[in-house]
């Protein structure tokens, strides 16, 4: 096939080869039978990130999208039927046909090879329920758990928590698939567990967790060193030293201001594996619109040592962490309609769920911030090429 290429953003010399993906992806099992099949399995796939990358989120939007755009395509793919694959063969594939790990792992490896990076440290782990796949009258669907380079917005593994479990045991799990050594791993407090940071520390990485009510005896010993030693007759007891760091921004309406206080080395002091700092988090925002301000005070813990995160560090990678909100969630469930995006099949929702992270991972690495402007632009960009080339 012919390659559509399409450019990245102010990034001289770095673009996405839509023939080179379609190469990788020559790779994948296929588990048809032989007879009555009408596209590759990397063409098929190849069709739907392109029309992914303009714009079409749900199966029907990407069999339209395919359809209106059927005499480019068939000379682009060399279709021999001389037809775009309809819905059901779309969903097909997606549910049925492809095997969601290995098309997790050929994405990933592709972005890796083609642009490089991945080498930042701070890896944030975050769960999240695909709400289109929630039955009516139920309160659970798929629900999965995720490994995310917060500073490149690349996905690095994925993995199902089943219906009758949380998060907890599904976390040991995702990070024995992982290479931590030399990387930060954060987590909300649903994860500061025992388990959890052992294997973290076992890969030779360091975690970076918060202290809340699911380990109050943890909490309970990381707040008393912050609050002012009791007052006893003929009995002074010092603070402990602590460092500061503060950041202010002003943004979305909104004025705020993050002061982390860190106390060092506590090994031995406080019973959890590899602790080695404990940290206070304020948090401190005002509506410039309506002047409410709002107050949060969190504790957290790391097994970071002061050589290798000060608390200006620390703070930077809790905002980092905090970012998974906007860099990874808002962007699948609102700007590719993952939420809105309703299906009963498990299969079909993992599979829009992984190509949903190349999708935010590839218009990182082109060097777009905006996902949906970059769709956009996208959209032209193919337009003009299959009009001019293939039509």
């Amino acid at each position: 096939m012919k390659d559509i290429i399409l450019e990245a953003r102010e990034l001289e010399g770095v673009v996405f080869d839509l023939g080179e993906l379609t190469r990788r992806l020559d790779g994948l099992t296929d588990q048809r039978d032989n007879r009555g099949k009408v596209y590759t399995l990397s063409s098929l796939l190849s069709m739907i990130v392109l029309a992914r990358l303009s714009g079409a989120d749900k199966p029907w939007a990407i069999f339209e999208w395919l359809r209106y755009r059927r005499p480019a395509l068939v000379k682009l793919y060399n279709l021999k039927r001389g037809n775009t694959p309809c819905v059901n063969t779309i969903r097909t594939v997606l549910e049925d046909v492809v095997l969601q790990e290995e098309m997790a792992t050929i994405l990933h490896h592709y972005l890796h090879e083609q642009y490089g990076g991945q080498t930042t440290v701070l890896v944030a782990i975050d769960g999240k329920t695909m709400r289109g796949t929630i039955p009516r009258g139920m309160s659970q669907g798929v629900h999965l758990l995720t490994a995310y380079l917060a500073e490149e917005g690349i996905v690095l593994k994925q993995v199902e928590v089943l219906a009758k479990e949380n998060e907890i045991p599904a976390g040991p799990a995702l990070l024995a698939e992982l290479y931590l050594k030399g990387k930060v791993v954060a987590a909300d407090a649903m994860h500061t567990q025992r388990a959890f940071c052992l294997e973290v520390l076992r890969q030779g990485g360091n975690y970076l967790l918060w202290a809340k009510e699911n380990q109050p005896t943890l909490s309970q010993d990381i707040r008393q060193f912050f609050e002012p030693p009791p007052y006893l007759p003929g009995w002074h007891q010092s603070d402990w030293p602590q460092t500061r760091a503060v950041s202010d921004n002003k943004g979305h309406g909104r004025l705020e201001k993050r002061t982390l206080s860190l106390i060092a080395n506590l090994e031995g002091f406080i019973d959890w594996p590899g602790i080695q700092q404990i940290f206070k988090l304020e948090r401190h925002a005002q509506d410039l619109a309506t002047g409410r301000t709002m107050q949060q005070t969190v504790y957290g813990l790391t097994s970071c040592p002061p050589a290798i995160a000060d608390a200006r560090q620390l703070l930077e990678w809790a905002r980092s962490y905090w970012a998974i909100e906007n860099g990874l969630h808002y962007r699948r469930d609102v700007t590719l309609q993952e939420d809105a995006t309703h299906t009963s099949l498990t299969g079909l929702a993992q599979s829009l769920a992984i190509l949903n992270n190349f999708v935010i991972g590839l218009v990182r690495k082109l060097g777009f911030a905006n996902l949906a402007s970059a769709r956009r632009y996208f959209d032209v960009r193919i337009a003009q090429q299959l009009l001019f080339d293939f039509y």
